[in-house]
């Protein structure tokens, strides 16, 4: 598994957004650029060892930080801007294309998520993978949610980044499609009607990676601490070594819609784990559809990866307790704000400080 981190520029004084990814990019080895210049994703070697990814991320966040440093910024994990961005600025190349055509909702993507790419043995198996992993994709977004603040307010969403990003039209979940030919069908087909620019705007919350043999698993926001991210990352390996074992058997994938799949997501933005006010939050179970505790949907999809986590279980399971006891990213930054209101949730975030 490797793990994509897209990262926050700011002003480490006022914590605005400052556009320096052009000057930020080559004052590091390993880092590249986004759709926007208040922007830097970093992106971890493959590993199979949990502890060995964890210090990957650390050091690539603390590598961006230092980067950030050379040109006055720092860098803050946020999968949204607490502080009002000013207006976005013109970028050239394939982002550029992007802007011209999709406009405002492409200029206003200034949102950070967490890719999670899995090892898969074929295309074939790859396919089988993503036909199986939808129902639960929802509970990982609910998890991995580090956005409740847009423009200096607060949304009352846990993950207003999955609503932001989902204006895209083809971003969000995907259906059955199984078979390989019926997927690349499906991905000619979107780029046939001249909407996306080319194939690797085919947002699909997992899809096959075109570089990698990996699935990408791309739900996430960008996770606020590291432990965050090596739970969700786990998660993620589990359930596409679950998913795979199950279409190696043959058992057929869960009959669900697209709409009922964009409805659970849309409940997991708007609770995550631990709604507003400190309460649980209401998501929609995984292989049930009915509304439950987040606890029950969690509880459910750790039960349905339990044999695939092997040895990171006691790891995946204290990460989970950890948000489930109210240490959500989302959570944490309302309570920055509750002390000096979005400075300080910048500041709260701030890494490699």
């Amino acid at each position: 598994m490797g793990v994509e981190e897209e990262l926050l520029l700011v002003d480490p004084d006022d914590g605005s957004p400052l556009g320096l990814a052009p000057a930020v990019l080559p004052a590091a080895d390993d880092l590249d650029g986004e759709m926007r210049p208040e922007q830097v994703e970093t992106g971890s070697v493959p590993h199979t060892d949990a502890d060995a990814l964890d210090a990957d991320l650390r050091r690539r966040r603390v590598d961006a930080a230092r980067a950030a440093r050379t040109s006055g910024a720092a860098v803050a994990a946020l999968a949204t801007s607490p502080v009002t961005p000013g207006p976005a600025t013109s970028v050239e190349g394939r982002y550029g294309l992007i802007q011209d055509r999709f406009g405002a909702i492409a200029t206003a993507q200034l949102t950070n998520g967490q890719h999670v790419h899995v090892e898969i043995g074929s295309r074939e198996e790859g396919v089988g993978v993503l036909d199986r992993i939808g129902e639960w994709l929802p509970v990982l977004r609910a998890l991995s949610a580090n956005s409740p603040f847009w423009r200096g307010e607060d949304t009352g969403y846990a993950s207003y980044r999955s609503l932001v990003w989902a204006r895209m039209p083809s971003a969000g979940p995907s259906r059955v499609f199984g078979s390989v030919a019926a997927y690349d069908a499906a991905v000619d087909a979107m780029v046939a009607t001249d909407t996306i620019v080319d194939d690797g705007m085919v947002y699909f919350d997992a899809r096959l990676a075109a570089r990698f043999p990996t699935v990408e698993v791309r739900v996430a926001d960008v996770s606020l601490t590291v432990d965050d991210a090596v739970t969700i990352a786990l998660l993620s390996r589990a359930l596409v070594a679950t998913a795979a074992a199950r279409w190696e058997a043959g058992e057929p994938p869960t009959p669900w819609s697209i709409e009922m799949l964009r409805l659970a997501h849309w409940r997991a933005a708007r609770s995550g784990c631990v709604g507003v006010d400190g309460e649980t939050g209401v998501l929609v179970h995984p292989t049930g559809g009915r509304p439950v505790p987040a606890h029950e949907a969690v509880s459910a999809l750790l039960e349905h990866v339990d044999d695939a986590l092997g040895a990171d279980r006691q790891t995946v399971h204290a990460g989970v307790r950890r948000v489930l006891d109210g240490a959500t990213g989302s959570a944490v930054q309302r309570a920055a704000f509750a002390r000096g209101g979005v400075r300080e949730v910048v500041r709260s975030a701030l890494v490699g400080t």
